[in-house]
């Protein structure tokens, strides 16, 4: 199993945040940061960067960390922005980009920044439309492509991805018929987020029989798993972490049905008990785990993690 860490940029993270988060994790041997992608914080508070400029900035300051998005919703940009972008960084960072792309979902973000919020399944269509063009601008020194949402004529992509035979493209979801037969075509990775080991390794399963179905081999296509992480030494500390995360359910008493609620697909406890829960994800399948961490000022979980708990983790 390999260890990543995943931020919600609309929370609010500064950049100094960003920057002491993201050279922890490279001190301690995290694998990868990711962002996510989005303008408007889901509740009032925090604000957001731009997750692309950020990642920018993260790969002229870092070295070996791989650095991405989960995931650029296809509203925002022209999948030859996206992939020019994408390219732009992937060169910054001397060849440590990971491209994750979705259909979007947040409607009010969507209408406050204006841009178009398409029916599901037209945004289900520019999807599949962007993976194959994104795909084929990383692949190719000259591209061509006539969709229904759009039109490529003989494009000269460059300057071109350091990574060959290009940046891992990543695609998040439940695994549903139509998104595992996209993963199966253009994916390098599919990331589920939420849910029991049982829940995530159907979801799973679903991507592999599309996969076979396809003539891919399974074992090309990383099966990775984001959540979010509540660590500590100790019971108590486990719990103010919580607290300070949930700041309202601390005050209001209903703090103890939050972290029940949390155990059911995160990762709360104490080193043992995180360690024991990510071995029965490992057991699931899971290849890869991105920690979504919401104390932006707290790099201690960060540290105790790498140290205390990736070693006792089986599988």
């Amino acid at each position: 199993m390999r260890f990543c860490l995943m931020l919600e940029g609309q929370d609010g993270p500064t950049w100094d945040q960003w920057l002491a988060i993201a050279r922890t994790a490279e001190r301690v041997g995290f694998e990868a940061l990711f962002s996510s992608d989005h303008y408007l914080q889901f509740e009032p508070g925090g604000g957001s960067h731009d997750a692309w400029t950020i990642l920018g900035g993260l790969a002229a300051r870092t070295e070996r960390l791989r650095l991405g998005t989960l995931v650029s919703p296809v509203t925002f940009r022209h999948p030859s922005v996206l992939a020019k972008v994408a390219t732009t960084v992937d060169r910054i960072s001397d060849g440590r980009v990971e491209l994750g792309i979705g259909a979007g979902w947040y409607r009010e973000e969507h209408v406050a920044y204006g841009f178009p919020f398409p029916p599901d399944g037209v945004r289900m269509e520019m999807f599949e439309e962007q993976l194959q063009i994104v795909h084929g601008l990383f692949s190719y020194e000259t591209f061509s492509f006539e969709g229904t949402h759009y039109t490529l004529e003989e494009c000269r992509f460059e300057h071109r991805p350091v990574q060959r035979p290009h940046p891992p493209i990543i695609v998040g979801g439940k695994g549903g018929p139509r998104l595992a037969r996209a993963i199966a075509r253009f994916a390098d990775e599919f990331n589920t987020v939420g849910g029991t080991p049982e829940e995530v390794a159907v979801r799973y399963a679903n991507v592999r029989r599309a996969l076979e179905h396809t003539g891919r081999d399974p074992s090309e296509v990383t099966m990775s798993f984001m959540t979010w992480f509540f660590v500590g030494p100790d019971d108590a500390t486990v719990r103010e972490r919580v607290a300070r995360a949930h700041p309202r359910e601390a005050a209001d008493g209903t703090l103890d049905q939050v972290i029940a609620d949390l155990e059911r697909d995160n990762f709360v406890g104490t080193t043992d008990r995180v360690a024991e829960r990510l071995s029965e994800y490992a057991a699931a399948g899971v290849q890869r785990v991105m920690f979504n961490h919401g104390l932006f000022d707290d790099t201690d979980s960060i540290e105790l993690l790498a140290a205390e708990v990736f070693p006792k983790v089986e599988g």
